[in-house]
């Protein structure tokens, strides 16, 4: 049975379906001291319980804990936790002398009440080392490719640096046509200013399609949007698997010029065009 978080319930109906599993009812509440709990009045017992939540902010993560604590006080026989976004994966590291790892912290936390794990695109793959229960992350950037317009202009398609130039091929294939390419950054360390621009291919009166695992503030990628439109790029769609878009970030890339946005339900936007339910149901 899908057990979905509040704030993943459009993905949890799509895994549902993906999966040919049923969907369970959860009810949500908050009392007047700011505290969470969970009622899972669906019956689960002796059944495999899959609960689906993004943890796009703290509450979010105590209500993975308290959904993986009511489905196993329900006599659950089986807990599968799919994170389809997993917050604080980009605190994979002490940057700073008595900083913690927090990546580290709430996979700790959230593998004491579950069998197995299932992420999507963690921003850092090595993050699945620190569960101490199975983990497997799957690839969503395929997706990417669907709702794009199938008349693309001799296309390219770029990854925010080459670390990430996978993701960028693997929604050019998807696609079925297209070259690749990445960002290069020079940082001037007087200024401290930060030069960016595609590291070979020509852009001039092409549609350019940028990929990125997540957008967040939306910041470095309106930057290079307008890089691409002062070297006369045709049109530039942005497409990431987690629209994050915290703050204003959709205002900076429609300001810089940005054709469209394009992400999956992992983060439940008004941009999530196409479901990463599918590519999580294949490992469930």
């Amino acid at each position: 049975m899908i057990i979905p978080g509040a704030e993943t319930q459009a993905f949890a109906a799509a895994l549902s379906e993906a999966a040919d599993e049923p969907l369970g009812r959860v009810e949500y509440e908050q009392f007047a001291d700011g505290e969470h709990v969970v009622r899972v009045p669906e019956a689960v017992a002796g059944e495999r319980a899959v609960v689906v939540a993004s943890t796009v902010d703290s509450d979010a993560h105590v209500q993975v804990l308290q959904l993986q604590d009511a489905v196993r006080e329900a006599g659950a026989s089986e807990v599968v936790t799919v994170l389809p976004y997993m917050g604080y994966a980009r605190q994979d590291q002490a940057f700073k002398p008595g900083e913690p790892v927090s990546s580290r912290a709430v996979a700790r936390a959230v593998s004491t009440g579950t069998d197995r794990v299932i992420t999507v695109n963690p921003h850092e793959p090595a993050v699945c080392d620190f569960f101490t229960v199975p983990t497997t992350h799957v690839d969503a950037a395929s997706v990417l490719a669907d709702p794009l317009p199938a008349d693309l202009t001799d296309p390219l398609f770029l990854s925010p640096d080459e670390g990430a130039v996978e993701l960028a091929t693997t929604v050019r294939d998807e696609y079925g046509g297209g070259e690749t390419d990445f960002f290069e950054k020079d940082r001037d360390y007087d200024s401290g200013d930060i030069e960016i621009r595609p590291s070979d291919a020509a852009v001039a009166g092409r549609d350019v399609v940028l990929v990125d695992d997540i957008i967040a503030t939306g910041s470095t990628m309106s930057e290079s949007v307008a890089v691409l439109r002062d070297r006369d790029a045709k049109r530039v769609f942005v497409t990431c698997v987690h629209p994050m878009l915290a703050s204003n970030a959709l205002t900076k890339l429609s300001s810089a010029g940005v054709e469209a946005v394009y992400g999956t339900d992992t983060l439940e936007r008004a941009v999530s065009e196409v479901s990463a339910a599918p590519v999580v149901a294949g490992e469930l």
